[in-house]
């Protein structure tokens, strides 16, 4: 694809690779992150400007948004009233947002850019950093067939797989699923592991067996020996795992269903959260399960 003039809003571990990876393409792109020395730092290395504030990308065709939630997308969009980027993209342009974001409060922006004239697709992405560093990412996608299309070249330089969901807000519910399914095998995990222990069982084996086994998941398989290992540093925040699937909790409310799993691994999450803060990484979850039911 010829070079296009990207935006990027988010320089956090995921963004700041994400976007990285488009300059290494060819592509001039004007990162912006909240914090002034990330983005002081990304211009330097990669020989561009340094926006001071979201409404410098406006004469971006893409704009990218890699932030920790829907709210700091609106956020980021919508700041600076007339001169806010929703007011000053380019017709034809598009907002891709990679996100873990509430679907409605996607579509809810996504009505706001059309009134301009500007196109979005939201897409969940799976991978974690590794795969942002190797550009193998997971994308699953929501938006008009023509949004989607505009973004899909620059989507193919950022990972390998894109899974095409429906209409906008479909990639960040199916998104909020998938990390559902991640949190209750790792919840299970850990609590495999508490028991285990408890009943004389030796946690490197019963890892090993779990990874040979119809027990095996990304937990098992990427997280437990970290765990056991007391590492604790598999990059993805305890904060930012919850609300996901606070997320995924809250759309099945919406689907009137009852779902006892997400509700239950939701509450698990949040008490974590709630005691630890949010910025450790999730895995720091089985500390706090641990101790408390050994009652200390």
């Amino acid at each position: 694809m010829k070079p296009e003039k990207i935006g990027m809003i988010g320089l956090g571990t995921m963004g700041w690779q994400m976007a990285a990876n488009l300059c290494r393409a060819g592509h001039p792109v004007l990162a912006y992150d909240i914090e002034a020395s990330r983005r002081e730092k990304f211009a330097q290395e990669f020989s561009t400007a340094a926006p001071r504030r979201p409404a410098d990308l406006a004469a971006a065709s893409i704009i990218i948004t890699m932030l920790p939630n829907g709210a700091a997308v609106r956020q980021a969009l919508t700041e600076g009233g007339a001169a806010s980027l929703v007011n000053t993209l380019n017709p034809g342009s598009v907002v891709l947002d990679t996100t873990s974001s509430v679907p409605a409060g996607t579509r809810e922006m996504g009505a706001l850019l059309a009134r301009r004239g500007v196109g979005m697709v939201d897409a969940g992405v799976s991978g974690a950093v590794v795969g942002a560093i190797d550009g193998n990412l997971v994308f699953m996608i929501g938006g008009e067939d023509a949004a989607v299309e505009r973004v899909r070249p620059v989507l193919s330089i950022l990972g390998k797989r894109m899974f095409r969901m429906g209409a906008l807000g479909s990639g960040h519910a199916m998104k909020a699923m998938n990390n559902l399914v991640s949190a209750a095998g790792f919840a299970a995990a850990c609590e495999a592991l508490i028991i285990g222990r408890r009943v004389g069982l030796d946690p490197a084996a019963m890892i090993e067996v779990f990874n040979a086994s119809t027990g095996r998941n990304f937990s098992t398989e990427k997280s437990m020996g970290k765990i056991v290992a007391g590492t604790f540093d598999t990059s993805f925040s305890l904060g930012l795992f919850a609300k996901d699937v606070k997320i995924a909790a809250d759309l099945a409310d919406e689907a009137a269903f009852a779902s006892p799993i997400s509700h239950a691994v939701c509450n698990w999450m949040a008490e974590a959260r709630d005691h630890l803060g949010g910025a450790g990484d999730h895995t720091l979850a089985y500390t706090y399960w641990d101790a408390k039911r050994s009652g200390q």
